[in-house]
């Protein structure tokens, strides 16, 4: 799936949450939306993923001009918030068996990739527990497992390095999505940590008060920021001393 953000702007009455976002991606690419908490990371996945419209601007997929009606295309993405929504009472089964039927996923060889990635998460024995019994890095990575489950040609991932995930889940979540974009899929994620966007990123958009200040490689960008500092270099500073969420 190719994306063309264009001026992608989201007001909220006086508050401008994005100002007029623009980026192009590709297909198969790991892109990171790195800016400290309010920058308008969240609020652009959204905006990508039809939960709100935007303000002004387009969001464009394979050349067609997305709105949030558009139900056949919402279909080949998937959206997962930081804290992942769910019915409390359901189990992580029947959460991931809805996924598959939303998202019409081929049914063939499905039960043996179900019960492969809940044992990848550690959920297997905890499939058919309640959500309300679950803590809050466990709901993440039934979600996670739910995405990965649907395949999806567009990752919308927030938060994942903040997400109440245990070590083994991240990387679990680093492997399945480096698998992905290896088949053509995309993985778009949300992070204020430094460190992870430069491990595990093609490409990087910084995002500051709602604008995108920079989209490149990691390298590109270091390199650009070497020689005097400037933009990058300060808010890759503001980035560093941003609290955790």
């Amino acid at each position: 799936m190719r994306i063309k953000l264009e001026g992608l702007t989201k007001n909220y009455g006086s508050l401008t949450a994005l100002a007029g976002i623009t980026a192009q991606i590709d297909p198969g690419q790991v892109v990171a939306l790195l800016g400290p908490n309010g920058a308008g990371k969240t609020t652009l996945l959204r905006c990508m993923a039809g939960v709100i419209s935007p303000s002004a601007g387009r969001v464009v997929y394979d050349g067609l001009e997305f709105n949030r009606g558009m139900m056949d295309l919402r279909k080949r993405m998937f959206f997962l918030p930081d804290i992942a929504f769910v019915f409390e009472e359901w189990s992580i089964l029947r959460h991931m068996g809805m996924a598959l039927r939303l998202y019409e996923t081929a049914l063939a060889g499905i039960e043996d990739k179900v019960i492969e990635l809940l044992n990848e998460f550690e959920l297997l024995p905890l499939a058919e527990r309640p959500f309300r019994l679950l803590s809050r890095g466990q709901r993440y990575k039934a979600g996670l497992a739910a995405l990965i489950a649907a395949d999806p040609e567009l990752w919308l991932v927030d938060e994942p390095f903040a997400s109440g995930m245990d070590p083994h889940g991240i990387t679990a979540f680093k492997k399945r999505a480096r698998e992905a974009t290896a088949r053509g899929r995309t993985v778009i994620y949300s992070t204020q940590i430094l460190d992870a966007a430069e491990r595990f990123s093609d490409r990087v958009g910084i995002i500051y008060r709602g604008s995108m200040v920079a989209f490149d490689s990691v390298g590109n960008m270091q390199d650009a920021a070497l020689p005097q500092g400037g933009v990058l270099e300060g808010v890759f500073e503001l980035l560093r001393e941003s609290p955790s969420k």
